[in-house]
């Protein structure tokens, strides 16, 4: 599919442009602008009032002034590192003097001869004898006074571009907009009176003051809708090539569910057994599944994935659950395996510590059929696992993985269905924006018998009561944990660390009462302390934050985090969400180091205050930023350049619904709109979106 024609302009040589040679072009890289479109798209974020006044006596200095003086005389520098300069006076009489360092004096005869009228404007202080303009931003004749803008634009720079060459490269960028046919649904376009495409840009390109600069103006509304626009097409295009014909129906007569509803000790709550209802339909359908499964500490996501393997197992087809470490593996393994032994279902666990004649025997009864559902970690990627016939892939903790890694497992089985689960709860707008290619089932409820963590703050200086407390939990037969926020003491940075923390516990609590965990520990090590812990063995488990996902050990009642502040909200609502598993009463202790700063203190009050992990999200977005979040790296949000999806996440929502309701009644995009959404993938770069239109 080749780019249209009307867009050729917008894809050459910057220099092209006025004022561009090869030298100011290399210098545009600074700020990622290597073609005109990529100019026309950097928009200027913030503006000088150039409004002209009658005299100095309209600004309250210092203010950036606009005005017509009257040149009076010449005063050439003293010396090489002495200004230049000219003095000059306005209509009611006030003397200003332009200064100009480093001026050639003809130059400055030329620009301002003595007795001439002028239009000056700059930067006016106030001086000892007059009013000081060093380097007026402009000097015009009275006759060219039209020319300059009443609000002038102001762009981000870089080394080698001033604001008078950006300005005048996008005013000639602007020159060469072709005139495209509209994208926008007409409805939403007209609601929302949001001008054409080419007219936002030379709107958004000659804001008329303050106003024009906001998100919501119409003209940069509409261009940030563009790019939400263009990002949730290309998510629904991947969204459709998945389930394109490829689906296998798995529908179960629900048998092997009932089995392990019996065996619960309480029912489900009504978010879980909606969620296991939208899972069944998209199973149930032709169409192969591709959903997230997003649920809070603790809202009972496993049950839910169980139900959905119970399902592949129903249908006569095998299922495989994936975690991304071997402790969560295992966990999932023993918190599953009683209830699918109730079920009469066979479930096996595949490491990367099965070797030799075990790991054979396991990958012939899984190639056989006789293992309906496979536990593992990565390892299941390996070549050598084979599936009889795999219907279903569950994904524990998906920011883990990346796409491509998602779609290799469901490359395994013929177009196994896909469920994706997270424990990190994602504000909707980042929801939308990381995973709008899937559908997505939230769990908004705790089981009934959670419950509720009583969360305090305590200054380290009490650390000795902490220890204390923690000594006469531990001999009431409870457990804790205590997280560190590094493995080794290092000089460089005043936290402690889990092997100082590990030895002090173990000087005052007694030799066999403490273990430790943490990441640099070879596996197995790692994997023993944490089964003495859960084995009730060991009362205090030190750690880092190795225990912050999944970990399952409902006598521990006691999470005591040192230095918190130092950690992100949503991984201290992770450890949190570590207790409070059983029957008894739990508490989380945030040991901090005084005084705190403004934003960490905000952070633990928040905690304190709450332990809804969605709203928790919202406010570390607010406070963190998107990239930050979910770790730039892995996140896969998508750099907008206009668009703000934390501010925008309505306009991200429409997007959204908009891009697969014109997918539905225009699959090939082939239809007016349609290709006229073509050439708006073009223009973003949206080049995945171009290829899934072509193999498509």
């Amino acid at each position: 599919m080749s780019r249209p024609e009307a867009l050729f302009p917008l894809f050459s040589g910057l220099d092209r442009l006025d004022g561009i040679g090869p030298k100011t072009a290399k210098a545009f890289e600074g700020l990622e602008v290597t073609r005109p479109k990529d100019l026309l798209f950097l928009l200027p974020y913030a503006g000088i009032d150039r409004s002209p006044r009658d005299s100095l006596d309209a600004w309250i200095l210092p203010a950036t002034v606009t005005l017509l003086v009257e040149v009076l005389r010449h005063l050439p520098a003293r010396n090489r590192s002495a200004p230049a300069v000219v003095q000059a006076r306005d209509s009611a009489g006030n003397l200003l003097d332009l200064v100009f360092f480093h001026a050639r004096g003809d130059y400055l005869q030329k620009v301002l001869p003595d007795g001439a009228q002028r239009l000056i404007s700059g930067k006016a202080e106030p001086g000892d004898y007059a009013v000081r303009i060093v380097h007026p931003d402009h000097i015009l004749s009275p006759d060219d006074a039209a020319s300059l803008p009443g609000w002038e634009p102001v762009y981000p720079l870089t080394a080698g571009v001033s604001q008078k060459l950006i300005t005048r490269a996008a005013a000639s960028a602007l020159k060469d907009l072709p005139d495209l046919a509209e994208w926008i649904d007409p409805g939403l376009k007209a609601r929302e009176a949001w001008p054409g495409w080419a007219e936002a840009l030379r709107q958004a390109h000659r804001p008329g003051g303050a106003e024009d600069l906001a998100i919501t103006a119409p003209a940069r509304a509409r261009l940030a809708y563009d790019e939400l626009f263009a990002h949730q097409l290309t998510l629904a295009l991947a969204r459709q090539g998945m389930r394109r014909g490829k689906g296998r129906p798995s529908a179960g007569d629900g048998a092997l569910r009932q089995r392990v509803l019996g065996a619960l000790p309480w029912p489900l709550t009504g978010a879980q057994d909606r969620a296991i209802g939208e899972i069944a339909a998209d199973m149930a359908s032709a169409q192969r599944m591709n959903r997230l499964l997003q649920g809070d500490v603790g809202a009972g996501k496993t049950l839910v994935a169980l139900m959905a393997l119970m399902i592949a197992v129903e249908a006569g087809g095998q299922a495989v659950l994936m975690a991304p470490t071997e402790i969560l593996a295992r966990q999932h393994l023993e918190g599953l395996e009683p209830l699918a032994a109730a079920a009469g279902v066979r479930l096996e666990l595949l490491s990367g510590r099965d070797r030799g004649a075990e790991r054979a025997a396991k990958l012939e009864a899984l190639a056989s059929g006789a293992v309906q559902i496979l536990v593992g970690t990565h390892a299941v990627f390996q070549k050598d696992v084979q599936f009889q016939d795999l219907r279903l892939a569950v994904i524990d903790e998906q920011h883990r993985f990346g796409v491509a890694q998602r779609m290799e497992l469901g490359a395994k089985g013929q177009a196994a269905d896909v469920l994706v689960m997270t424990a990190t709860p994602i504000p909707r707008s980042l929801a939308l924006a990381s995973y709008g290619d899937m559908d997505v089932s939230v769990l908004d409820e705790k089981p009934p018998g959670r419950k509720p963590i009583r969360t305090a703050l305590v200054s380290d200086g009490r650390i000795d009561e902490v220890v204390a407390h923690l000594a006469r939990a531990i001999s009431a037969g409870n457990q804790a944990y205590w997280v560190c926020p590094l493995v080794e003491e290092s000089e460089l940075v005043d936290l402690t660390s889990a092997e100082t923390r590990f030895a002090a516990l173990r000087a005052v609590l007694g030799e066999g009462r403490v273990g430790l965990v943490h990441g640099q520990m070879p596996a197995a090590e790692k994997d023993a302390a944490m089964a003495r812990f859960v084995a009730g063995e060991t009362g205090v488990l030190v750690a880092t934050t190795v225990i912050e996902v999944g970990v399952n050990v409902p006598n521990a009642t006691i999470m005591v985090v040192e230095r918190a502040e130092n950690f992100g909200l949503a991984q201290l609502h992770q450890l949190r969400g570590r207790v409070g598993r059983g029957t008894a009463e739990s508490t989380c202790l945030l040991l901090y180091q005084a005084p705190l700063s403004g934003s960490g203190e905000r952070r633990l009050k928040i905690l304190r205050d709450t332990e809804d992990g969605f709203r928790i999200a919202e406010e570390d977005l607010a406070m963190r930023g998107a990239g930050d979040l979910i770790g730039t790296a892995q996140s896969g949000l998508p750099r907008f350049r206009i668009a703000d999806p934390e501010r925008q996440a309505g306009l991200m929502a429409v997007a959204q619904t908009d891009a697969r309701a014109l997918l539905t009644s225009d699959p090939a995009l082939e239809g007016e709109r349609g290709r006229a959404a073509r050439s708006l993938l073009w223009l973003l770069d949206q080049d995945r979106a171009i290829r899934l239109l072509s193999v498509g």
